[in-house]
């Protein structure tokens, strides 16, 4: 689809702010903490560089974890051109570029320099005017691969990985089964497209990359309950399952559930869909290594706050099965978005409902530890999403 069109199309609809983000406030080559910020710091190990969407200030905010004290990268915080709500981030993996996608212009391109350090790209132009509220680039830095609010298609974008910018005002679409988008997820490998649809399910869509029409057929997966959704996907590391975090898959007071897959047969693996002691688990994380992996629940049943409940993976040959760990963590209100960084330190967190807004966690059997706790903005900020840079 023409990029203009789509637009018009977009802005004649509510927008989807579930993945908003933006960033902390300041100026110049440091950072201050803002009045009422608090950061505790508990681990001397160090960490990639991150960045995370603070939606309330329309603003990116960068940072490394260095020798366990959280810090800002150089010019962090970047705000927004027109102060745009933010909507989703994407890190290009050459660790290039970074894509924001905003409520207002569309899709913009930052170059990532020394240190994680952000420079607006495309002369401070939005390289796309969709408003996407979920998007990845492809493991070839050829596709951004976005869907938006209200748009019952999933697009790609051909961009340069050279220069991050889009070389075609032409839109790859698919047609998926429903325009509740929340999430979506490219596997591995290259060849395979996950997208949570809510109460339609899970739609997988084939890429392939190397052609001008990246997309082939498409199969949708049903929510195991009829009540529930489809909230968030991921894939192992290894191409060995898929997940899917739905709400109302389980029994219980807290019935969300994390439903695991066969990646190369579809096939829902025995003892699925496990409980993940929440009720909306809107963001999962495979560790790295492929040994565990990481469910963070917006909402816990007659609690303020959010949880972490973690599971390891197992296999016999290639059956495959996850235990659940021992313990759940709790965190702020309304962890929304989780990531690892790049050296595998740290799990972090953000907490759109703060208290606080960011959280790292160390790993060590699977076991988190947390070691930093920090807000990123003068509260309340609303920090809806997190990327870590490769």
């Amino acid at each position: 689809m023409n990029f203009g069109m789509r637009a018009r199309l977009l802005l004649a609809a509510p927008v989807l702010v579930g993945f908003s983000v933006c960033f902390l406030a300041g100026c110049g080559d440091f950072w201050q903490a803002p009045s009422g910020t608090t950061t505790t710091t508990t681990s001397g190990l160090s960490s990639g560089v991150f960045y995370v969407l603070n939606q309330g200030t329309a603003q990116i905010a960068g940072y490394s974890i260095v020798s366990g004290t959280l810090t800002p990268v150089t010019g962090s915080p970047y705000t927004l051109p027109g102060s745009a709500e933010p909507l989703a981030i994407a890190v290009a993996p050459n660790g290039a570029f970074l894509y924001v996608s905003t409520a207002l212009d569309g899709i913009y391109l930052y170059t990532i320099g020394s240190g994680g350090a952000l420079t607006l790209g495309n002369s401070s132009a939005a390289i796309s005017s969709d408003l996407a509220s979920t998007m990845q680039v492809d493991s070839t830095n050829s596709w951004l691969v976005e869907a938006g609010p209200n748009q019952s298609e999933l697009f790609a974008v051909a961009i340069s990985p050279s220069t991050g910018l889009a070389t075609s005002k032409i839109e790859q679409p698919v047609a998926l089964p429903a325009a509740t988008v929340h999430q979506l997820a490219i596997s591995p490998d290259n060849t395979h497209i996950f997208v949570a649809l809510g109460s339609s399910g899970t739609e997988e869509v084939i890429l392939v990359a190397g052609s001008s029409t990246p997309f082939s057929s498409s199969v949708n997966i049903p929510v195991a309950n009829s009540a529930g959704a489809a909230v968030s996907v991921a894939v192992d590391p290894e191409n060995r399952l898929f997940y899917v975090g739905e709400t109302a898959a389980t029994s219980g007071t807290n019935s969300g559930g994390l439903r695991a897959f066969n990646y190369n047969t579809l096939v829902e693996v025995t003892g699925s869909p496990y409980s993940t002691a929440g009720l909306a688990p809107y963001a999962i994380q495979p560790e790295a290594k492929g040994n565990y992996v990481y469910v963070a629940n917006r909402t816990v049943s007659s609690s303020s706050t959010g949880n972490i409940a973690g599971f390891s993976f197992t296999s016999t040959g290639a059956v495959y099965s996850l235990t659940a760990l021992t313990t759940t963590v709790s965190t702020g209100a309304t962890p929304v978005g989780l990531a690892e960084d790049s050296l595998d330190n740290y799990l972090l967190v953000v907490d759109s409902g703060g208290s606080p807004d960011l959280e790292a966690y160390t790993m060590s059997s699977g076991a988190l530890t947390s070691a930093v706790t920090s807000a990123t903005g003068t509260d309340p900020v609303q920090a809806g999403a997190i990327t870590a840079a490769p």
